[in-house]
């Protein structure tokens, strides 16, 4: 067997479950995806309403005068927009919602290009300059578009906007490839888009056209303005080597994200094994030595991303949001595409954590930078000239169900523990399955799951056993049951009926964690961290202590108290420093919705042996 089959026998290409089959009616994500419908979306839709970025579109297609007013990659807020409006859409139809939709839809059929072109800067501000800078964001802005098409014909059925992106994609098509120009986007998105659409209308061109621009990189046609800077070039983007060849995370990091979970992409479309040795050598490089515990990534203002490894400051960490997103993203497709429960860990770190914190629980304010030590300076606020990150968490979280299941060759997979339904279709020939979740997850490790095949048959149902677990039990229909951990689940293969149930009880202690020891900034401190969520102190709890003026024990008795009340309903640490006064731990996701303060995760020891490490 050559080395290439035999890495194509470890892809397990696992098929996702799409959250439109989930119905989360879990009491920690269905209050905020209320939040997100009621609130978030309407107000990102009037600031994009309020800052000339639907105008745009409107004086593209000649429908009122004006000139192009704002950054040159403003359309994609908007396409983002549509496309969480459209998840919002799929979970419950909102008429008032999608007239509004609707109507953004017609203003961008409309400044389409006859030849397919559609970028509202360009069109308004320098037509002659098309194609001719390629970190002017015209493919990601086409790529945003893309995914805001295929979500809204899911959503409604409705063709009008995935025509246009099939119409932008053939344009694509038609001026880029093999014996045509070259080019690479400087910001990453079309690769993952592309596939997308190819999904949505079986048109192959499009996931072969993505691999083409995958391979573009690393061989030096790259122009513009970032391969003109010295302290970005190349690496900036992700084009200083050819993309099997990578070795390391560089560069801005949601480009970064977004490029390996295009590679990722590619390989399942195709079952060409040529990227694995690069994925799995860069998501190494960026988890162990470049992640912070909140699942945060990129520390640096001046890039938007990565220096060197083990430089993960607190105070003056970067750590963007969309990045936090785009981890998840990339980490859910290396999920299905190899089978291991260490990415969906991942993803409920970022779900949990480094995603969730830049939203304010009111659901109308936002963080861009989400460091993990503060003096009390800095605070969402409800919009930033580069809206980038309000505009994707409002596609992301709604979109959260995506995330929860996966069908395998000889079952399904259970990866995240949310409380609800979710009906599962399995292979033509299988039986479909309903499955009925009960927990109180994030804040107790109790899951009862009911199974309800369509008929009785034997598949096996692997549950994900979360890496910070440290003990578990399993019942199956009342009675215990042995199951080994595989690739960070346990496999339970038998004929199921319906009304079978399996009972899985997580050991959810408080644990401490602690950096790795290269980790300069966090030598001397440790962390704490309950289940999936990552805690913080912060001055509104504790207004008798100064900001790193106090020390913890690893070994403090933690009180995990209750507070349906407070900050939405968390479980809060209730302990006490070194000193003997009261600590109060919060989940770092819920920080800054209060009045100003501190807030560190990372909190100064008091006493040095290690028990934990992430």
């Amino acid at each position: 067997m050559t080395k290439a089959n035999t890495a194509e026998q470890m892809l397990a290409r696992w098929r996702g479950v799409p959250f439109t089959s989930v119905n989360v009616k879990d009491g920690f994500w269905r209050p905020r995806l209320d939040v997100m419908r009621q609130v978030t979306v309407r107000a990102c839709l009037d600031k994009c309403e309020e800052t000339g970025r639907i105008a745009n579109f409107a004086k593209a297609a000649g429908l009122m005068e004006g000139e192009f007013q704002g950054i040159y990659f403003d359309d994609s807020d908007v396409y983002k927009v549509l496309e969480g409006a459209a998840y919002l859409l799929m979970s419950e139809r909102d008429a008032e919602l999608e007239a509004e939709v609707d109507r953004i839809v017609d203003l961008i059929a409309a400044a389409q290009e006859e030849d397919g072109y559609l970028c509202t800067y360009f069109t308004l501000t320098a037509p002659e300059k098309k194609w001719t800078d390629m970190e002017k964001h015209e493919m990601y802005c086409g790529g945003h578009l893309m995914e805001a098409a295929v979500a809204y014909f899911e959503a409604t059925g409705k063709r009008k906007l995935l025509d246009t992106a099939c119409r932008l994609a053939d344009h694509y098509d038609r001026t880029f490839g093999p014996g045509k120009r070259h080019w690479v986007e400087g910001h990453e998105e079309i690769e993952l888009a592309l596939v997308k659409l190819y999904r949505a209308t079986g048109e192959e061109r499009y996931w072969k056209l993505a691999l083409w621009l995958l391979e573009e990189r690393g061989h030096g046609h790259g122009v513009g303005a970032i391969w003109d800077r010295a302290d970005w070039g190349p690496a900036y983007c992700q084009d200083d080597v050819p993309v099997r060849e990578i070795a390391e995370v560089k560069g801005h990091a949601v480009r970064a994200m977004y490029l390996y979970s295009a590679m990722t992409d590619v390989v399942h479309a195709s079952g060409d094994p040529a990227y694995v040795g690069a994925l799995h050598r860069v998501w190494a490089h960026t988890v162990e030595r470049n992640m912070y515990v909140t699942g945060g990534i990129g520390p640096s203002r001046h890039n938007e991303g990565f220096t060197h490894d083990y430089d993960l400051p607190n105070d003056s960490a970067y750590c963007e949001t969309c990045a936090a997103i785009a981890m998840a993203f990339w980490n859910h497709r290396m999920n299905l595409l190899f089978g291991d429960a260490k990415y969906a860990d991942i993803v409920e770190r970022e779900l949990y954590n480094g995603a969730l914190a830049g939203i304010s629980l009111s659901g109308d304010k936002f963080f861009y930078v989400n460091p993990l030590a503060s003096e009390g300076h800095h605070h969402r606020v409800a919009w930033f000239d580069c809206s980038c990150c309000p505009t994707n968490l409002v596609r992301f979280l709604p979109s959260i169900g995506q995330y929860v299941c996966a069908v395998s060759e000889d079952g399904i997979v259970v990866n995240q523990y949310m409380n609800g339904t979710c009906r599962i279709e399995r292979p033509e020939g299988k039986s479909g399955i309903r499955l009925t979740t009960e927990t109180e997850y994030p804040w107790h490790g109790a899951i009862r799951l009911t199974v309800a095949p369509d008929r009785e048959e034997s598949f096996r149902i692997r549950l994900r056993i979360p890496g910070w677990c440290r003990g578990y039990r399993v019942s199956v229909c009342g009675a215990p049951a042995r199951a080994a951990v595989a690739n960070g689940y346990i496999g339970i293969e038998r004929v199921w009926s319906a009304g079978d149930t399996i009972e899985l009880e997580l050991d959810m202690p408080v644990n401490v964690v602690r950096a790795r020891p290269e980790v300069a900034a966090n030598r001397g401190r440790i962390a704490f961290q309950r289940g999936p969520i990552v805690y913080c102190a912060e001055q509104a709890d504790n207004a008798h202590l100064t900001y790193d003026a106090f020390a913890v024990s690893p070994h403090v008795p933690f009180e995990v108290v209750e507070q349906p009340d407070k900050l939405g309903g968390i479980r809060e640490l209730a302990g006490a420093d070194a000193d003997g006064r009261r600590l109060t731990l919060v989940p770092y996701y819920a920080w800054d919705n209060r009045e100003p303060g501190f807030m560190q995760v990372w909190l100064r020891e008091a006493d040095c042996r290690a028990l934990y490490m992430y």
